[in-house]
C-alpha cells in the first residue's frame, strides 16, 4: 500500500535486503542448529522466545490481548504452521541440505494454487497457469527423484516427504487464515500464532523423548549463535521489516522474497555450508522459480459463482 509520507530510499532497501538475504539464510541456520539441538526443541525455543518477546512488546503498545476465540484460531494455526510445517522443515534439515529445503517449500504458492483450483473455486486453470504449476510439480520431482541424481548423492526420502509435508501445511493455513477468528492486529496475531505454536512444539518435543538426554552445556558456540540468529534476526528484525515494507510497497513486490530466498539459500548453502550444488539442483531450482514467478504474477480472475469473502491473501501472516 502506498503512502503520501514515504520513508528514505535506503531504509526501502535495507528493508527489502533483510527479507531477501535474512530469511534466506535462516536455512542455513536451521541446518548449524540441528546438528545439535532435537528439531523440534530448537523449533520450540526459537518461535517461543520470539513469540513471547513480539507479545510483549505489542501490550506495551497497547495492543489488547486476544480473545478466547482469537487464541483458539492462533493456536489452530500454531499447530498447522510452526508444528507441523516448520517441525517438518527443521526435522528434514538433518537429512536433506538447506538449500533443497529452501527451494521445496518455495512451492507453497504451487499448492495454494492448486488449492484454490480443486477447492475453493476462486482460480481457473488457464493455460499459463496449468503450464506453470506443471513446471513447479516436474521441479519437484527433479529435485527429489532418486534415480535421476544427473551425478548428485540421492535425497534422503523421509526428509523430501517432510518437505512435502511442511509446504502443504502452509499451504493450507494459508487458506484457512482469512476463515479463522484472529486479532485484527497482524503483529498479535502472528505473536500468538508463535506463543501457541513454541507451546505445542514444547509438549511434543517432550512426547517424542527429545528432552531426555538433551545437555544445554554440551551445545557448540555456534549451534546457540545459530538459535539466536534465528530467534532475532529471522523470527522478530525479519518479519518487523515485513510488515513495515507491506506499509509502503505493493504485496507483490514485498512477495518477491519467495523468488530470492531459495537463491540466497542454495548460494549460502553452497559457499558456507558446504552443500553439493549440481546440475540437477539448478535444474529443479530454476524449474520451480519459473513456475512461482508465473504463478505469482498471473491475474487473479473473479468468480461468480463464489462470494468475496471465499477469497483469500496471497501472503501467510507468519514469517519463513
Amino acid at each position: 500500500m502506498e503512502t503520501n509520507a514515504r520513508p528514505a530510499t535506503w531504509k526501502i532497501l535495507l528493508a527489502f535486503s533483510i527479507i531477501y538475504f535474512v530469511w534466506g539464510s535462516t536455512f542455513l541456520a536451521i541446518r548449524v542448529g540441528v546438528h545439535e539441538v532435537p528439531p523440534l526443541l530448537l523449533a520450540a525455543m526459537r518461535f517461543g522466545v520470539a513469540g513471547v518477546v513480539m507479545y510483549a512488546w505489542m501490550r506495551l503498545k497497547g495492543t489488547s490481548s486476544p480473545t478466547l476465540r482469537q487464541w483458539a484460531g492462533a493456536s489452530l494455526l500454531g499447530l498447522m504452521i510452526f508444528v507441523v510445517d516448520y517441525g517438518c522443515l527443521f526435522w528434514a534439515e538433518q537429512r536433506v541440505p538447506s538449500g533443497i529445503a529452501a527451494v521445496v517449500l518455495a512451492t507453497i504458492p504451487v499448492f495454494i494454487t492448486l488449492f484454490e483450483i480443486a477447492l475453493l473455486r476462486t482460480q481457473r486453470l488457464t493455460l499459463r497457469l496449468g503450464i506453470a504449476l506443471l513446471l513447479g510439480l516436474v521441479g519437484v520431482a527433479v529435485l527429489m527423484n532418486r534415480s535421476f541424481s544427473l551425478g548428485e548423492a540421492p535425497i534422503n526420502r523421509a526428509g523430501a516427504m517432510a518437505l512435502l509435508v511442511a509446504a502443504l501445511s502452509w499451504s493450507l493455513s494459508t487458506v484457512l487464515t482469512r476463515k479463522l477468528p484472529l486479532p485484527e492486529s497482524k503483529p498479535m496475531s502472528a505473536a500468538a500464532q508463535m506463543v501457541s505454536g513454541g507451546i505445542q512444539l514444547t509438549v511434543l518435543a517432550a512426547v517424542t523423548g527429545e528432552l531426555r538426554g538433551f545437555r544445554a552445556e554440551a551445545v557448540s558456540a555456534s549451534a546457540w549463535f545459530a538459535l539466536i540468529y534465528l530467534i532475532i534476526a529471522g523470527s522478530i528484525v525479519g518479519y518487523t521489516a515485513y510488515l513495515w515494507l507491506l506499509h509502503y510497497e505493493s504485496p507483490m513486490r514485498v512477495g518477491t522474497y519467495a523468488y530470492v530466498n531459495p537463491v540466497v539459500a542454495v548460494a549460502l548453502g553452497y559457499f558456507i555450508g558446504g552443500e553439493p550444488v549440481g546440475a540437477r539442483t539448478v535444474m529443479g531450482t530454476l524449474m520451480v522459480l519459473v513456475s512461482v514467478i508465473a504463478i505469482t504474477t498471473t491475474p487473479k480472475p473473479r468468480v461468480q459463482a463464489l462470494p468475496r469473502d471465499a477469497e483469500f491473501g496471497r501472503l501467510s501472516e507468519a514469517e519463513p
